[in-house]
Order: structure tokens, then C-alpha cells, then sequence
């Protein structure tokens, strides 16, 4: 039987970085407000650089660690929900960039539950066993979907990659999975629509920018997330504190702190960074997972067992425990 791994990771940001004292130069706002709420206080902001730039950063230093050729590369999955264009894929534009003329590439859409999504659906690609290698990448230019004068949703937001290698495996490393969505929520974080303007048709409205319900996305991940993250460590039959750490997605210190009492599980387990990079939506997993591989909180041996999980739009929500 075919399992899968995680082999390498690997992020990218921007080099533009934008304080909370920029931002209030801007708008109404200031350091303190900001951090105060969410524990933000600078975010990477992309001058010139796309989403497939940043992912394609990101899979050429994929490449690079793992001493591989793009072209030993069987399919490349990028997360996202602010790509380059809706066609091309952003997939596409990486696979064009760093010449993986062998692989197969599509976006996937789950904001910022993208990257579990995406992994969980590679891991099934490898399992099936029709392909070796996969690149598992989350990229957003977040920026671009920003109502600069909105300091409610302004603040949140910074732009970075981060993304892994994905190979067969003989032993089993992802050990439980839980995905999830509920549409009829979806109101509650919304970007992107575009409405109808053929003429042939009545026009509706488009609105480019994020827009969301602060404190309806908060509520429904110190409760739906925390519920799902306990109830998939039961059924998998270890204790939480068993796990060596949580990647949980980085929207919010204070989620953090309130989903840790939640679990039952020590704060010092659940690193964060989105002090440094805001949320970056489908990127925040990876790019965390790739600090903590730096400085050395994760090896890449097997030895640990880690819980990822992300939420947000759709809304979407979903982890996996996964030894790596």
C-alpha cells in the first residue's frame, strides 16, 4: 500500500513590510487598537509581485531542498482565492515558471482552509498510487482583495506563500482527517463576486472586496473548529496533549488563546506568527510550518505528530494529524 509524506516545506514573503503605524497614516486606526484585537503588527504587502510569483518562489526552493528537477513533479496544487486569473490557473503560471512540463496543476478554492483541503487531496493522489510527487502550495496577494479604507478588514490581511513537497511513503503519516463546510453561512466572509452584465441578463452587482462579520467568524471558530479538532483526536484515540504541536490557521492571536482552553491542550503547543505576516489566508499553515522548521521546532524525521487546521470562508474548515 501507498501512503504519503511530507518531505519539504518551504515559504516566501514579500519584501515590502507594512507596520501598524503605516497603516495609520492611512486610516483611523493605530498600533495599539490593532494589536490589542488581534495581535497583528506588521504584514507583508506585495509592490510588484502576483500570487504566482510568490507560489513560484515557494516551489522553486521546494525543488532546491529536495535536489530534484521540476520535471520529476507529478501534479502541483495551489490553494488560493486571490489568483492571477481565473484562467490561466495560478497552477499553471507556477507549472509554466519553474518548468514542470510532466505535471498536472489546478487551483483549489477554500480560502483559508485551502491548504488542508489541498494536502488532504494530494495525500488521495499519492495513496492512489498513479503519482510520486506533488507540490501543495498556499499563495495569496491578499492586498489586492482590500478595501484600504475599511480599517476593519484592512488591518487583518498580508500577502506570502508557503507550501510542501508531498512523496510516496511505505509508512502511513497522515492519521486522521476531518473537512468540512456549511454554505449557508457563507455570508459571514465573502470576496470576489462578480456579477451578472451580459446583455442579456439583469445586472447585479460586483464587489471585489473582502467583507466580513468579525465577530461571526470568531464565535464559529472558538465553537465549530475547537469542537471538530477535539472530536477528531478522540476518534483517533490519542490525548491531546500527545500531539507535539497545533498549526492552527493565523487569523487571530486571541483565537488561538481561546481554542487552546478548547482543546484542553497547553498554549505553548499552538505557534503563531501572524504578529509578522498577518493572515494570509491559505498561506498562513505552510508558512508557519516552514518557520518552525527553521528554527528547529519541527524536524522532518517522523518523530513528531502534528495537528494542522484551517478556517474561514465558505465557510470551510478542516484538519488533519499528520506525523512528520
Amino acid at each position: 500500500m501507498v501512503f504519503s509524506k511530507i518531505s519539504q516545506v518551504a515559504h516566501y514573503a514579500p519584501n515590502q513590510v507594512v507596520s501598524n503605524d503605516d497603516l495609520a497614516k492611512i486610516m483611523d486606526t493605530s498600533d495599539d487598537w490593532i494589536v490589542s484585537r488581534t495581535g497583528i503588527k506588521q504584514r507583508h504587502i506585495s509592490k510588484t509581485e502576483s500570487t504566482s510569483d510568490l507560489a513560484g518562489h515557494v516551489a522553486l526552493k521546494l525543488l532546491e531542498k529536495a535536489k530534484l528537477d521540476a520535471s520529476e513533479i507529478d501534479f502541483i496544487i495551489v490553494a488560493t482565492v486571490t489568483p492571477d486569473s481565473m484562467m490561466p490557473s495560478t497552477a499553471a503560471l507556477v507549472q509554466a515558471k519553474i518548468g514542470a512540463q510532466n505535471a498536472f496543476v489546478f487551483d483549489l478554492t477554500a480560502a483559508c482552509s485551502g491548504f488542508i483541503f489541498a494536502l488532504a487531496t494530494a495525500d488521495k493522489l499519492i495513496a492512489s498510487g498513479l503519482y510520486r510527487k506533488g507540490l501543495i502550495i498556499g499563495a495569496e496577494t491578499f492586498s489586492k482583495t482590500v478595501d484600504w479604507s475599511d480599517r476593519s478588514t484592512a488591518v487583518l490581511f498580508g500577502d506570502g506563500a508557503g507550501g510542501v513537497l508531498l512523496e510516496a511513503s511505505d509508512k502511513k503519516h497522515f492519521l486522521a482527517e476531518s473537512l468540512n463546510s456549511d454554505g449557508s453561512r457563507g455570508e459571514g466572509l465573502t470576496s470576489g463576486k462578480i456579477g451578472l452584465s451580459s446583455p442579456f441578463s439583469e445586472m447585479t452587482e460586483s464587489d471585489p472586496f473582502v467583507k466580513m462579520d468579525g465577530r461571526a467568524i470568531f464565535d464559529f471558530a472558538i465553537r465549530d473548529v475547537s469542537k471538530s479538532i477535539k472530536k477528531l483526536i478522540a476518534d483517533l484515540g490519542i490525548d491531546a496533549e500527545e500531539l507535539d504541536y497545533l498549526f492552527l490557521h493565523q487569523a487571530n492571536i486571541r483565537i488561538l488563546d481561546k481554542m487552546a482552553k478548547k482543546i484542553g491542550v497547553s498554549r505553548e503547543k499552538f505557534p503563531a506568527n501572524m504578529m509578522h505576516y498577518g493572515n494570509t489566508s491559505a498561506a498562513s499553515i505552510p508558512i508557519l510550518l516552514s518557520e518552525s522548521l527553521d528554527n528547529g521546532m519541527i524536524k522532518l524525521d517522523g518523530s513528531q505528530t502534528i495537528l494542522l487546521s484551517g478556517f474561514g470562508g465558505g465557510l470551510t474548515w478542516g484538519s488533519l494529524i499528520v506525523k512528520i
